[in-house]
Formats: structure tokens, sequence, C-alpha cells
């Protein structure tokens, strides 16, 4: 990252700045482990061509933040805080692919607890939305802990079956004034 461009947000352990070109290998590689992806496609392998054509103008796009850890650098995965509609921040979705290897030590729940904070005090959003499969237990919890609440299982079709498809997915959400109920403001 150019010292000299600020991060879209900083917390005690992390620094999210907008994904670029150069993230490409390190994108491209997180997208290949089966086991960050088991609960996207069910870890099929992302193709280089396929990936560049189709995911990399995605996450160059607004609202994704590639995730460093401040004190060494190391690039994490990426979060996600997307406007769900081009007119501004109202409605955002909020999202995290993080490495294997940092799984466990709180950067998921951090980084969607500041993005959180950062919509409602800095965004104008009035709702954060996300979903995972019903059986992603380790990212229910991350939601819950940023302060999300379920709000329903739903089932769709997806191009590939994967196993846990057939207990459907889950909607999370939380609103601008049931945030300022719990953080007091």
């Amino acid at each position: 990252m150019d010292p000299e461009t600020p991060p879209f947000l900083r917390t005690p352990r992390l620094r999210l700045r907008d994904c670029v070109e150069a993230d490409l290998d390190r994108l491209l590689a997180l997208d290949n482990d089966p086991g960050v992806k088991r609960f996207i496609d069910g870890g099929v392998p992302a193709a280089p061509e396929t990936f560049r054509a189709e995911a990399l103008p995605r996450l160059l796009g607004r609202g994704f933040w590639a995730a460093e850890e401040r004190s060494s650098g190391e690039w994490l995965g990426w979060f996600e805080l997307r406007p769900l509609n081009d007119a501004g921040w109202e409605v955002v979705e909020l999202g995290y692919r993080l490495h294997r290897a940092v799984w466990g030590r709180g950067y998921a729940t951090e980084g969607a607890r500041a993005l959180v904070h950062k919509a409602f005090t800095e965004l104008g959003t009035e709702r954060v939305t996300a979903n995972t499969m019903t059986v992603n237990t380790g990212s229910r919890r991350v939601l819950d802990k940023a302060g999300l609440t379920y709000l329903r299982t739903y089932f769709e079709e997806w191009p590939e079956v994967i196993e846990g498809s057939e207990q459907g997915d889950v909607e999370y959400a939380l609103t601008r004034e049931e945030w300022r109920r719990t953080v007091g403001e």
C-alpha cells in the first residue's frame, strides 16, 4: 500500500484499503483455497482467466477492501461493505473472506464490527445485511458478534449443489436504529 494513501478504515489490528490490480495473485490464491470457499462453491478452484475476467472487476469495484495486519503489513484477505444500489450507502452488504491461517484470531469480528460502526456513523447507512449458508457456523458467529440479527432461512437454487446446501441460507441484518440502541447513541 502507498503510505501516502489513507486506508478506508483502521482498527487496532487491521488496515482496510481499496483492492488493487497488484492484489491479483493474493486474491486468486484466496479464492483457490478449498477451505475458504467451502461455503461459497464447495471449494472449486478458480481458473486464473475466469477469475481475472469475472471476480477481479467486482473486487476492484466499490465496496471491497483488502485487509492487512497493521503491525506486519501481512495481507489477510478482504472485507466487503458494498452498497446494494448505485444511489448511495443506505443499504449495504457485509462480507469477508480471510486466509484460513488467520481464522480464530478475531480479525473477522474486529473488521465486521468496525465496518458496521463506520457504515452507521460516517456513510449514512440505514441497514446492513449479510447472508451465509445455514451450516456456516463460524460466519454466523461473526455476524452475531458484529450485532446483526438472524432474520430468516431461505432456499435458492445454486449452480452447484454443495454439502449443507439442503439446509438453505440465512439472512442477517441490523438497522441504524437497532444499532443506536445497542451502542447507547
